[in-house]
């Protein structure tokens, strides 16, 4: 059975302050604006989905939700199947909900870490991909989503329980090492479709500020995740991971810290699943090298 029935269709943020971020995921990521939803809210895409990222204003400065795009009726309907059967009933979006979200159908739930997530059908697609002047290249998403998002939370346990047992994904490998002296991280990466990890959790020593830790996008040229280093350093942006690889997808990339906290990984290159996939492993390293804190010129 392939695990590909779902892709990352879009991530909501709630922000204090929408045009700050905005100028950082146009001018720095080197996203593509779209039109706003009908609620009013700002939009970037990465490709030809009319949204990627749903930008409202609001407190919360962190994740709001993450919209997961079942690839056909089928897989729509058995991933609220899914849902319920393991003990996370959906709710069928209303009409305004689904109008501001510009798909066909959608069904919502709360997930463990504490921000919503929203299984959508036929997220509306322009004839084009946006044009990402900053980005020639463009980005890889085609049969895997907008890119992946990785999160931390406390109710680690529940969040992977629903992860898999509720979405389906398939765990990917993980990763346990020690950040700090005394302090661990556990982290699980998880597949639904050929991208290593859509969806990563994890473990939260303490409720932390922000429950998202960061969202990636994939170049499809690796001159292109060059580009936007030099772009991140010209801003003078806390790099929390200067250029590194990682260990387990084989990453080529750098994080950028957004004036709102959370981070921007952009990257090239990772590997893919195949199926059947048989490299779930314990990792003790995040990075082969590189990912080094860069502090901002001052």
């Amino acid at each position: 059975m392939s695990h590909h029935q779902l892709e990352l269709g879009y991530v909501r943020l709630e922000v204090a302050d929408p045009a700050a971020l905005g100028g950082f995921l146009t001018d720095v990521v080197g996203l593509a604006p779209g039109p706003a939803t009908d609620a009013g809210e700002a939009t970037w895409t990465d490709d030809d989905a009319v949204h990627r990222l749903i930008v409202a204003e609001g407190p919360r400065d962190d994740l709001a939700g993450l919209g997961f795009e079942a690839v056909d009726a089928v897989a729509f309907d058995a991933t609220v199947e899914r849902l319920a059967d393991a003990g996370f009933p959906t709710t069928e979006g209303d009409a305004a909900t689904v109008a501001a979200r510009r798909v066909a159908r959608l069904a919502a739930v709360e997930a463990p870490w504490g921000s919503t997530v929203e299984v959508v059908l036929g997220l509306a697609r322009d004839d084009e991909p946006a044009p990402t002047p900053l980005v020639p290249g463009g980005f890889l998403t085609a049969g895997m989503g907008m890119g992946h998002a990785v999160v931390g939370t406390t109710a680690f346990d529940e969040a992977v329980r629903f992860a898999t047992e509720g979405l389906g994904m398939v765990r990917s490998d993980r990763l346990e090492t020690e950040v700090a002296p005394g302090i661990a991280l556990e982290v699980h990466f998880l597949h639904c479709n050929a991208r290593h990890h859509t969806l990563a959790l994890a473990r939260a020593p303490f409720e932390l500020p922000q429950a998202l830790h960061h969202v990636m996008v994939e170049t499809n040229e690796r001159d292109d995740v060059g580009r936007a280093y030099d772009r991140a350093v010209a801003a003078g942006l806390p790099l929390p991971n200067g250029l590194g690889r990682h260990d387990n997808d084989g990453m080529f990339s750098f994080y950028v810290a957004s004036p709102v906290g959370f981070q921007v990984e952009v990257g090239h290159g990772a590997r893919r699943i195949t199926e059947p996939w048989t490299d779930d492993r314990l990792y003790d390293r995040i990075s082969a090298w590189g990912h080094h804190p860069v502090a901002p010129a001052g």
